[in-house]
């Protein structure tokens, strides 16, 4: 395993590991915010809003 440290810079590798991880963490909270299921910050009013909007039926 230390071989490997050899070939590679450990600084320059920890801070692309830890950047990678940190986009991709950002990566699934935006795509968990975008469902309706799973949004945390207008939770399931939004999506109830919605629907109840859609069912008003205009008298003609």
């Amino acid at each position: 395993m230390w071989r490997i440290w050899l070939l590679f810079d450990p600084r320059r590798t920890l801070v692309a590991l830890f950047t990678f991880l940190f986009v991709l963490a950002l990566l699934i909270h935006f795509i968990l915010l975008s469902t309706d299921r799973f949004n945390w910050l207008e939770g399931p009013r939004a999506a109830a809003n919605e629907t109840t909007h859609s069912s008003l039926v205009l008298p003609a």
